[in-house]
């Protein structure tokens, strides 16, 4: 039965760990997520793995995830070599997985953050931020800072050590280095966050206004060198890209387009480019403010991600997880508890740094599945009928994704990890990130073997919320990185979405468990040790709704998706279907197919008219057989419809970003279509079939949607549907096909039926005349072309021209009716005749046989001369070039007289072919005498073959046919083994000579060995076979004598030999000889050895005749006996040496006595000597003494063992028992020290040993009785005990003994001070009561034991009379002294508990005051003594707020003592008086002074915020804390004299805020010119602030806006009174300093500097406009405005600068400069219009006229335009305002006046050309001073400087 329950154990598989303990809640981990649903699927549930899925997926999808634990018989083995296999991993920085900081490029943080700081704070950043003695990156500490929600978050719940760990990793956290960082951000960062908080909110309000807003703030273009800066209606200004017609100065890096200008978005400090809609996720517009890309945003060195790491193999990568587990865990056991604990501990960064391996996404086509394959080698420890059983398992992940049933079963690609599995390899910690599926897959896991995995998931429906949650808590990461999700690279402890509300829950798959997750489930999770799992995805039916989705997310974030989900609806459509993919299939095609056409018409409406469908797949049948193009925009596969342009041919993009494509007309763009709407709508109704029910309401739901408004769009100013021009299209086209063909009108109407083609079956008709359209137009063309090449051939006969085919004019000429009026196939019908004609000639005379070779010549004449090519032709030319060549092989074939050169195939070939051509040649007859010769040859060659050939016949057949001419098989094989015979016979003769003088007769056996084999394969028959025989028996003898000679062998071979010499007759040789000698003296060896060892001789007797048998050369028989007895003598003695010489030196070094064992088996081995030997009856002597001596100890273990078993009952008979066991213990010891004496090693000795330690342990325990032991020797007395043999634990008397002991040890642990609490006064009676059923006494620990219960009662007596007495009358010391007494005198009980509770809850108050209030060291309570002056403080603060101190002027405002006797001194302000030395100052300084006070309040320095105002050492307290302290001290049972002045402090403090807030609240409503009112209260505040030493936050943060808004109108008076007049800039700036202390419109300062501000803006904005008109403006209004610029009330000196810069003139026109093109002279740097000095191009080297007088040419129109300016010799020229240094200089001259300057030149430049001149007169004299080229690099664009390089 199906159904969920409990987790079953699995056993471990291969490598199964030893993990001990269960997650709490049954699967559930420590965070108490709850468990996912497990099921148990029966034998026949098991059956279909997607079926089952779906009945379970109700209960089960909900969660997200499941287990599924398969049937006991379902065991799959493990098919991967677990010894080669070998296999990459990637390296996971678990630490950083979520407690990571983003990766925040600095350059761009500090390139943004200085820009906040001149335009927001006037000032520039610190180059270095010191912390710690190392730089502090500031980016770092914001992002990190950003991450736990902002800087007052942070404070308020204490995140700084967090902060800490992000900005130094690894270091040492305290709280002065959390107080340091936080002051650090508060100074540098905090102004930051502020202005990026509020940049966000208008980034966020900016996306979120309509259509309708954004018109109304439509941007203005502000053009500025390549980027322009728009301003909205706002005031926001934006950037954006220069829309520049010719030439695209910016390229989109996306789409590498450069198209598009006014959305293209530049990056602020790399200057690349991105369309809005070109971004990841897509902007819906330009966001205000500045803009940085990722990859400015993104730094590559604080970039994250798992680092490829080398390869392991699995014993290598065991020894890594190994490692890893005993770094954390030691070697003791790990639950899965402390492994979930400490994971999410290094997760959150608070466990250190942890590295680890995981072999993850290992492609199972690469490196091996663990599951059987097909296609994989069986191992053969597996059985082939299991092997062939898992390969087609249905749960063989292998196969899963193509099951039946599966949506991905018709994808072609093996796409890794979708369609073929990967594999994991895990090790302890190795994690699998938040994610869900590539487009929102199932997926299936598999555990093989190893650690469980524990895994996390958030069901699909709830994704949104997590999402969310993601995002709100990293939020830095997702802001640098928007598909974090898609990295699978960061982990968020569950416990965080627990406590946003998003469900999360939790399995542990254990081996041989399957692990679902469900589409869009959210799921994560790590292993728990070294284990190896499987995955893939798969996709039923019901995944098509969220494939949907999942695409449309791609799409969103402009993600490449792994296939394309429009093809495989597609697809899956046209395939087989049941009902219940039919269900979900038919709603996700109308999906698609309703986008498609709602797009589709809506590119029509736009004007995009033109189409054509895609290039058809060769295998439609199935997913991603070709690959799609993709859209540059959002990379999408383009299955079915694209846009397309000519202008860019391959780049094409979806129909939702057409408009994105190119900047060309919309007729320009085509449609690409792969399936019309009409295909489309046939696919849905071809899937409404399988469900009859749906199908109708379908149906009639389809009919209701095609009853809304027909498409219709303006055409020529009237509103025409798409019907109509089909209609239209169609009586036209109808026209057409009845009028003479016109290749013209053909093609427009093709063309202008592609609008219509796309459409749905509407359009069927259109389609149907457009293909008669298509098929008429190509067969006229067809027609036409093939009646020109007749034509052209039949003039020109040029055999370079192709000649039609007669198929090809068949094909077009058969038809029943033409498909259009052409003229020309009536004229080639003609030629179609004339060709039938000669067709029909050949066929006759190819099937006739009277016909001779000129016939067919003739005939083929003809053939060519027509223009036509006819497939007949070939026959007949064929026909005519085989007669021509079988005559050529024929002749050639006779010719020949060279022997064996004519093949005998080729013959009977030519026979063949005479009678197929059925021609009669003179040739025929040579042939056939020639065939007759080689039948003869080839049976007489057959005949010798058949029996045994013979030499002889063979030579004389060879001789008879040595000459023919023709090739015979047989005859050559007859030659071939002739040659070989005689060879062979030649071999045998060389060899044979003088064989038997030859040494080397190993070489003569491989010789004629050879021979022989040889000869037996002969083919023909010989006599010298067995002679090479008879040679080989003979060399192979010798080789054996010589082998004996030269090495020592048996006699039984030696003996073997000479009879086999003998048989061969070879005995007399002289090798047979020499061994014959040596036999002989054998054999009398022999005799002597077998008479030694049948008399057992001494051991030099066999020694005497070893000796002599190493001179024989020959092995006899009885060597080996004789050598095997001395050997066995010679062991026997060494073994037995021990035993013989023990008194030796080298016996008594051995640490190890000799066993009785050995000398027993020592004994019995010597009777089987064949030597004779004295040592054998010594070793019998020392046996007899050991086995005397081992009587001797058997009989002191009985007397042992009656000792162990008495009982002992009183002291008396303790006293009897001692004297008998220590006279035992004597006996026992000499007896030992016998057994070692005789120096072996008996079994009884360690008995004797056990017993004798035994004994003295029973002494010793029996002394405790009368004297008093330590608690230590009562330990190992006990410790000692369990170390006793097992034999004498259970004896009476050593029972009895530890009883005792154990009584003993209780008692000392009762009463030991230290361990007391740990004991109840019942556990000391039962203790004493215990004592009565002892067998042993201890009358000493008894009476202690009652001593300990006295003392006890009595202490509580004392704690009952304590608790009797009233809250005021219980004191702090009688508290202390109770608790130091029941520490030393009472057991545990609920009074001692009570009294130590209260008395550390005393200690912790007094602490955390101490804490807070930090007392200096003091004798005696310093606490108290700190209350004290905290109190004399407060109640000062108080007075002076209520200004009773200020009044006497008596008392010193700094320590108020009197200073009545003491030198004094007054502020010249506030009249208050001060001691000189509390004042710091001498007495020099009293004519007049202020104090610091109203030093401060009168500075324009603005207070930082969280610092004191002014320096004066002081500590100051937050109420909060101290009320916090007086609300926990109500929770103590008795009043100390802290917590009396406590709340009296309380009571003072918030007297003296509700004044502060009074003073603050009124400077904040202050508006006046006059400040000395709010200066007066503001110091009287800041003196009671500072006396006070406790403030409020509240009132400090409101004291502080008050002083800073009065700090700023102090700095705002200066600035109008100054002298100096401020800039724009000092204005603007200031007035946002205002803006930011929300000082109201209607403050006098905030008047008059807006004022200042809208004037001066208002001139330098029609300066600017001036400075850039090219010269439209005149020179005297210029000069005006500049005037009036230097009479305003504000600095403006850049826009003055600039004016005077436009009033500067160049070139002989006298023009300001007007951005045309330009050159300069090399001499004198002036600038030239290429127009005035009538040059189109600029030369190499340029000098104008007035410096080289003698040049002329003709005057040019310029030239003469300006010559008309003057008036005979008057010069007329516009005045160049003089700079401001040629002023000063010229002052310093003697200056005249301009027109006597014009008439000296005149006069010196009579004799010059008129031209030259006029250049002179109007440069020269009033040449303004010439610009340096440098100065003018901004005008690079528009004019030529030459190189003078």
């Amino acid at each position: 039965m199906m159904g969920r329950g409990r987790t079953r154990k699995i056993e471990k598989g291969v490598l199964g760990g030893n993990l001990n303990g269960d997650l709490s809640g049954g699967c559930g981990g420590l965070l108490s997520v709850p468990s996912g649903p497990v099921f148990y699927p029966t034998e026949e549930e098991f059956k279909d793995p997607l079926e089952f899925i779906y009945k379970i997926r109700p209960e089960a999808e909900p969660y997200g995830i499941c287990r599924i634990v398969p049937p006991a018989s379902w065991k799959p083995p493990f098919v991967l070599d677990m010894d080669s296999f070998r296999f990459p991993t990637k390296s996971q920085a678990i630490h950083q997985l979520q407690a990571r900081c983003a990766p925040c490029d600095p350059k761009t943080f500090r390139l943004e953050y200085n820009l906040f700081l001149e335009d927001h704070c006037g000032k520039k950043a610190k180059k270095r931020v010191v912390f710690e003695g190392e730089d502090l990156d500031l980016c770092k500490l914001f992002n990190a800072v950003k991450r736990f929600g902002g800087y007052d978050n942070v404070v308020k719940e204490k995140k700084w050590a967090e902060v800490f760990r992000f900005v130094r990793p690894g270091g040492k956290i305290s709280e002065c280095s959390k107080h340091v960082l936080s002051q650090l951000y508060r100074e540098h960062l905090f102004d930051y966050e502020e202005y990026y908080c509020r940049l966000n909110k208008v980034k966020k309000k900016s996306c979120k206004r309509s259509v309708t807003s954004s018109k109304k703030c439509e941007p203005e273009v502000e053009i500025s060198s390549g980027k322009r800066r728009r301003k909205n209606k706002e005031g926001e200004r934006i950037e954006v890209l220069k829309v520049e017609k010719q030439e695209l100065d910016q390229i989109c890096e996306q789409c590498s387009s450069g198209l598009h200008g006014e959305v293209m978005l530049l990056c602020d400090r790399c200057n690349k480019g991105w369309h809005i809609y070109c971004l990841s996720p897509p902007l819906k517009r330009i966001p205000p403010g500045n803009w940085y890309c990722l990859e400015c945003l993104n730094s590559e060195k604080d970039s994250f991600g798992f680092v490829p790491g080398k390869q392991f193999t699995l014993e290598a990568f065991r020894r890594v997880a190994d490692r890893v587990k005993k770094k954390w865990f030691g070697s003791a056991p790990t639950s899965w508890v402390q492994l979930e604990k400490k994971f999410w501990e290094i997760v959150e960064g608070s466990a250190g740094e942890v590295e680890v391996m995981y072999g993850s996404d290992l492609d199972t086509s690469v490196y091996g599945s663990g599951f059987p394959r097909q296609i994989d080698q069986r191992s053969e420890s597996i059985e082939p009928d299991v092997w062939n059983e898992y390969c087609a398992s249905p749960w063989n992940l292998n196969n899963l994704p193509r099951l039946q049933g599966s949506m991905l079963r018709t994808v072609h690609q093996n796409i890794a990890g979708v369609m073929v599995p990967w594999l994991y390899v895990g090790m302890p910690f190795s994690s699998f990130c938040w994610h869900f599926e590539d487009h929102c897959f199932y997926s299936m896991n598999y555990h093989h073997w190893g650690e469980p995995k524990c895994w996390y998931s958030v069901p699909g429906n709830e994704a949104d919320a997590f999402e969310k949650v993601m995002r709100n808590s990293l939020p830095d990461l997702f802001e640098t990185q928007p598909d974090l999700l898609f990295q699978l690279v960061t982990m968020l402890n569950p416990k965080v979405l627990q406590e946003k509300e998003v469900p999360v829950y939790s399995i542990i798959q254990e081996p041989g468990n399957f692990v679902i997750t469900f589409p869009r489930s959210y799921h994560g999770g790590f292993n728990l040790g070294l284990n190896c799992a499987e995955a893939v995805n798969f996709a039923p039916a019901d995944w098509l709704p969220h494939g949907g989705f999942g695409a449309e997310l791609y799409r969103n974030y402009h993600k490449v998706p792994v296939l394309s989900h429009e093809e495989l609806l597609c697809v899956v459509a046209k395939s087989e279907l049941d009902s219940r993919t039919s269900t979900y299939l038919n709603k996700e095609l109308l999906r698609i197919y309703s986008n498609e056409k709602t797009w589709r018409e809506r590119l029509w409406k736009n004007g995009i008219i033109r189409s054509s469908p895609m290039t058809p797949r060769v295998k439609p049948d199935y997913v991603g057989t070709e690959e799609d193009p993709t859209c540059v925009i959002c990379q999408q596969l383009l299955y079915l419809s694209a846009v397309s342009c000519n202008c860019r041919p391959s780049t094409y993009v979806c129909l939702e970003h057409w408009e994105n494509l190119c900047e060309c007309k919309r007729n320009k763009l085509r449609l690409l279509y792969r399936h019309p709407l009409a295909e489309l709508s046939g696919l849905l109704v071809s899937v409404h079939k399988y469900n009859a029910v749906e199908a109708a309401v379908e149906s009639r739901k389809n009919m209701c949607s095609e009853k809304v408004v027909a498409l219709a769009k303006k055409v020529k100013g009237h509103n025409v549907t798409h019907l109509q021009l089909a209609e239209e299209w169609i009586l036209k086209s109808c026209k057409i096909l009845e009028l003479p063909y016109s290749k013209h009108a053909y093609a427009s109407a093709i063309e202008e039926a592609e609008q219509f083609l796309w459409a749905g079956s509407e359009m069927d008709l259109v389609r149907e005349i457009e293909n008669n359209l298509i098929q008429a137009k190509n067969w006229a063309k067809a027609v036409k072309d093939c009646f020109s090449k007749v034509k052209s051939w039949s003039n020109s006969r040029n055999c370079k021209t192709e000649r039609v085919q007669m198929d090809r004019i068949n094909e077009l000429l058969n038809l029943k009716t033409a498909p259009c009026n052409e003229p020309s196939h009536l004229q080639l019908k003609e030629y179609q005749e004339d060709a039938n004609i000669l067709i029909q000639e050949i066929n006759t005379s190819l099937s006739s046989s009277e016909y001779s070779v000129s016939d067919l010549e003739i005939l083929y004449s003809k053939v060519v001369d027509l223009p036509i090519y006819i497939k007949e032709s070939e026959k007949l030319k064929l026909k005519l070039s085989a007669v021509k060549v079988w005559v050529d092989d024929v002749r050639n074939c006779i010719s020949l007289k060279a022997p064996s050169l004519v093949e005998e195939d080729m013959l009977y070939k030519l026979e063949l072919e005479m009678l197929d051509l059925h021609i009669q040649l003179p040739e025929v007859d040579l042939l056939a005498n020639l065939i007759r010769q080689v039948k003869s040859c080839r049976s007489r060659c057959n005949e010798i073959l058949k029996d045994r050939i013979c030499l002889k016949e063979v030579k004389l057949l060879l001789n008879e046919w040595e000459a023919f001419t023709v090739n015979i098989p047989e005859l050559k094989l007859l030659k071939k083994y002739y040659g070989d015979t005689i060879s062979w016979i030649s071999r045998v003769d060389l060899i044979l000579m003088n064989v038997h003088e030859r040494e080397d007769q190993e070489n003569v056996v491989d010789e004629l060995t050879s021979i022989k084999s040889d000869g037996l394969l002969l083919q023909i028959q010989v006599d010298e076979l067995p002679r090479v025989e008879l040679e080989l028996d003979k060399a192979q003898c010798r080789v054996k004598a010589y082998t004996v000679l030269r090495s020592q062998m048996s006699m039984d071979f030696v003996q073997q030999l000479m009879l086999e010499a003998a048989k061969l007759q070879i005995e007399k040789e002289k090798v047979f000889a020499d061994i014959s000698q040596r036999h002989v003296a054998a054999v009398g060896w022999e005799d002597k050895a077998k008479q030694v060892l049948a008399t057992k001789a001494c051991l030099s007797s066999f020694e005497d005749i070893l000796r002599a048998s190493e001179h024989i050369g020959i092995i006899p028989p009885s060597l080996l006996d004789v050598k095997l007895a001395v050997s066995t003598a010679k062991d026997w003695l060494i073994k037995a040496k021990p035993f013989l010489y023990q008194d030796s030196a080298i016996i008594s070094t051995s640490n190890s006595c000799l066993q009785v064992d050995v000398l027993k088996e020592l004994v019995l081995e010597s009777k089987d000597l064949k030597v004779h030997l004295e040592e054998c009856s010594l070793l019998e002597n020392i046996l007899k003494k050991g086995m005397k001596w081992e009587q001797d100890a058997s009989c002191l273990l009985q007397n042992a063992e009656q000792l162990r078993n008495i009982n002992i009952i009183g002291e008396g008979s303790t006293s009897c028992l001692v004297p008998n066991l220590e006279r035992q213990v004597l006996s026992i010891e000499a007896a030992m020290e016998a057994g070692i004496s005789l120096g072996l090693e008996f079994n009884m000795t360690l008995k004797l040993q056990d017993a004798c330690s035994m004994l003295k342990w029973c002494i010793k325990a029996l002394s405790f009785s009368t004297i008093i032991p330590s608690h230590e020797e009562v330990e190992m007395m006990l410790d000692a005990s369990s170390n006793l043999p097992v034999v004498f634990i259970s004896c009476a008397l050593s029972t009895a003994l530890t009883d005792g002991l154990s009584w003993l040890k209780k008692s000392f642990e009762v009463l030991d001070p230290n361990s007391r609490r740990q004991f109840e006064i019942s556990n000391v009676e039962e203790l004493l009561a215990l004592s009565k059923r002892l067998c042993i006494s201890f009358p000493t620990f008894i009476g202690r034991l009652q001593n300990a219960i006295e003392n006890h009662n009595l202490w509580l007596d004392q704690v009952h009379l304590f608790y009797g007495l009233s809250c005021e009358d219980r004191s702090w010391n009688m508290l202390l002294q109770l608790k130091e007494n029941g520490i030393s005198n009472a057991f545990s009980c609920g009074e001692l508990e009570k009294v130590l509770f209260e008395a550390e809850k005393v200690e912790k108050w007094n602490q955390r005051c101490a804490d807070i209030i930090k007392p200096p060291p003091a004798e005696e309570n310093p606490l108290l003594r700190a209350f004290i002056d905290l109190k004399n403080s407060i109640e000062r603060s108080f007075e002076v707020y209520s200004n009773s101190i200020g009044e006497s002027n008596n008392l010193c405002m700094c320590c108020f003592s009197s200073i009545d006797d003491c030198a004094r001194l007054s502020c010249s302000i506030c009249k208050d008086s001060f001691h000189l030395q509390c004042a710091e100052r001498s007495l020099e300084d009293t004519v007049l002074s202020f104090c610091r006070y109203c030093n401060f309040i009168n500075s324009s320095k603005l207070p930082r915020s969280g610092s004191g105002f002014l320096r004066t050492g002081r500590k100051h307290l937050t109420l909060d804390k101290l009320t916090f302290l007086l609300s926990e001290s109500s929770d103590l049972f008795l009043w100390t004299d802290e917590r009396r002045i406590l709340s009296q402090i309380v009571e003072k403090a918030l007297a003296c805020n509700a004044s502060l807030t009074k003073l603050a609240n009124f400077s904040l409503a202050y508006v006046s010119q006059d400040l000395d009112v709010v200066t007066q209260k503001m110091c009287l505040a800041l003196k009671a602030m500072d006396v006070a030493r406790i403030g409020d936050d509240e009132g400090n943060r409101l004291f502080e806006l008050a002083l800073g808004r009065h700090s700023w109108k102090i700095k705002a008076k200066k600035l109008l009174g100054s002298g100096e007049k401020p800039t724009l800039q000092q204005i603007q700036h200031h007035l946002k300093e205002g803006l930011a202390m929300n000082t109201p419109p209607e403050d006098y300062f905030a008047q008059k500097l807006t004022v200042l501000r809208n004037t001066g803006l208002q001139w330098a904005d029609t300066a600017k406009k001036v400075s850039g008109d090219g010269g439209v403006l005149g020179l005297d209004r210029v000069f005006e405005l500049i005037s009036e610029g230097e009479s305003l009330p504000v600095s403006c000196a850049k826009e003055i600068k600039l004016l005077r810069d436009r009033s500067m003139l160049y070139c002989i026109c006298r023009r300001p400069y007007d951005q045309k093109a330009m050159i300069a002279c090399d001499k004198c740097d002036e600038w030239y219009h290429f127009d005035c000095i009538k040059i189109s191009s600029a030369p190499k080297v340029y000098i104008c006229p007035a410096c080289n007088p003698g040049f002329e040419e003709n005057t040019s129109a310029p030239a003469r335009a300006t010559h008309e300016r003057f008036s005979g010799n008057k010069l007329e020229e516009p005045q160049t305002p003089l700079r401001r240094s040629e002023l000063r200089r010229n002052s310093q001259k003697q200056k005249p006046s301009i027109l006597a300057g014009v008439d000296e030149m005149n006069d010196c430049l009579r004799n010059i050309s008129s031209t030259g001149s006029l250049l002179w007169r109007n440069k020269k004299p009033f040449r303004r001073a010439a610009r340096k080229r440098s100065q003018l690099d901004c005008l690079s664009p528009f004019y030529y400087v030459r190189d003078k390089s």
